[in-house]
């Protein structure tokens, strides 16, 4: 009787955890059992509910964000973990891990049309460099200050990646390659909330201290482009100061954001379990990535109207926001409780780091 509730136990885990699938190849969404469009139909059905509630939050969130000012993904989040209960049991469940993980990747390949290669060679290497020396330092301090705290590497990667790339975004795309373990989504969600609100924070503050520092516009967008987390609030600081500073700014982010591909590559290659060799052999690239590259070369041909790149852009956006309401409805606030304060100060430690690295670059006239 015991070895049958045994089992039993293992079993509602393993259900539980079905989701926790790998990040590449084709979504691992579950097959419908019948196969044409009756099988697409249920199938769709029965995922419905689950979306519905995480669009509601999310377009409850960019209410909230639109009237009063703060960060869509942290209102996303916050929203989400209020309706935890749903990850569960009961309908919403299928539809609350699809939109957490297939309209995630959705989101991320999206991305890529809002990059074209004219705005990175624009720039010039020196910028490119900088970029590049920043986000690949800021993940190995990340790792090395991790293990400092007492952490586990993959939990300084993570921040790292997060801080160092594009936010909240980046967090999500790097937890999905990451290996899995019973803690991966508390992580993942405290990682998003601590960027979110560094993120916010350095939009306020970083324009004051530049300006004290007497830096001219086009050095201001590249510092500030460089170290803010988060996209809107690399917008929101950069035409605080200037229009030269925001386009610089929007351009220098755009690259970092750029560099969530080989990252997430690297990630996966290098974290990946021990493949098992009677499982299929996934694809080098993730169907997403492939994706955000391909946009990436599309719109860099300027043939792409500007409509089609802003509705891209705006999708993009509606995605994540609604893959982050759907991560907060499964984060309960009792895991969030016993995660202390190490992992915030690790943040901050990391945006200190990337802040100072990059400010030093630019005060020694290296960029």
């Amino acid at each position: 009787m015991a070895n049958d509730k045994k089992k039993s136990e293992d079993t509602s885990l393993l259900e539980k955890y079905a989701y926790l699938d790998s990040f590449e190849g084709l979504p691992s969404s579950p097959v419908p059992a019948e196969s044409g469009v009756t099988g697409l139909l249920k199938h769709a059905r029965q995922l419905a509910p689950g979306v519905a509630i995480c669009l509601v939050i999310g377009f409850a969130a960019m209410f909230l964000s639109d009237n009063y000012g703060a960060p869509v993904m942290l209102f996303a989040l916050l929203l989400g973990l209020g309706f935890h209960f749903l990850s569960e049991e009961g309908p919403t469940v299928a539809g609350i891990q699809f939109a957490s993980r297939d309209i995630l990747r959705l989101g991320v390949a999206l991305l890529g049309a809002r990059i074209t290669l004219g705005d990175i060679t624009a720039l010039g290497w020196q910028s490119v460099a900088l970029v590049i020396v920043a986000v690949g330092a800021t993940i190995v301090f990340g790792a090395l200050f991790a293990r400092v705290l007492g952490l586990s590497r993959e939990n300084g990667l993570l921040s790292g990646g997060a801080v160092a790339i594009c936010g909240a975004s980046a967090a999500l795309a790097l937890s999905s390659v990451m290996p899995r373990h019973p803690n991966l989504e508390r992580d993942t969600m405290i990682t998003v909330i601590g960027v979110t609100t560094l993120s916010t924070i350095a939009m306020v503050a970083y324009p004051a201290m530049i300006s004290g520092l007497g830096f001219d516009p086009h050095t201001a967008g590249i510092f500030l482009g460089a170290t803010i987390h988060d996209v809107a609030q690399v917008v929101g600081a950069g035409y605080t100061i200037s229009m030269e500073a925001g386009d610089t700014s929007t351009i220098v982010k755009l690259l970092r954001v750029a560099m969530l591909v080989p990252v997430v590559v690297a990630f996966g290659y290098l974290l990946k379990a021990p493949r098992n060799p009677d499982a299929p052999r996934q694809p080098i690239l993730p169907w997403f990535l492939i994706g955000f590259l391909l946009l990436v070369g599309i719109t860099s041909t300027g043939q792409v109207p500007q409509i089609v790149t802003d509705t891209l852009s705006a999708v993009s956006r509606l995605c994540l926001i609604t893959a982050i309401a759907a991560l907060g409805i499964k984060t309960s606030f009792q895991k969030l409780a016993v995660v202390g304060w190490k992992p915030v100060a690790l943040m901050i430690a990391e945006t200190v780091f990337i802040a100072a690295l990059v400010l030093a670059a630019l005060m020694s006239g290296l960029v």
